[in-house]
């Protein structure tokens, strides 16, 4: 699938294609410290796919449990996430933060990790009051 999309201010704007059956939410503690949230839902590009159109992230790399390193690439004037890599030379598979994709409506996630990290209150939001506006 074709996607496109932009951070919140429209500095970085990109193009890629994923599979929509490689949607997938963390529940790691990092993913929730990095976004601000209680989980991070990203889209998976094909490898050699993700084509920045404007702009320059600002890069930050993180290492894992696993000890791997990790760049999370963010917009350097809104501060949005747009995606997050492995360090160093090779093929790369980009985690597109879903909430920057203008498809985002379409994509379903198929596959949640990390599930031990996940809050508790996630499982039911039933019950929780909506509002369709503030």
């Amino acid at each position: 699938m074709e996607i496109d999309g932009a951070c919140h201010c429209g500095n970085i704007t990109y193009e890629a294609e994923i599979d929509p059956d490689k949607v997938i939410i963390c529940h790691c503690t990092d993913c929730q410290s990095l976004s601000g949230s209680a989980f991070r839902t990203v889209a998976l590009s094909r490898e050699d796919s993700f084509a920045l159109r404007s702009g320059t992230p600002k890069i930050y790399v993180k290492t894992a449990e696993s000890g791997a390193a990790r760049e999370q690439a963010f917009c350097p004037e809104c501060g949005s996430p747009i995606y997050s890599t492995s360090q160093g030379d090779g093929p790369k598979v980009h985690g597109i933060r879903v909430g920057t994709i203008r498809q985002r409506n379409e994509l379903i996630p198929k596959l949640q990790v990390w599930s031990r990290s996940e809050q508790h209150w996630l499982t039911d939001l039933t019950a929780v009051r909506k509002i369709d506006q503030q």
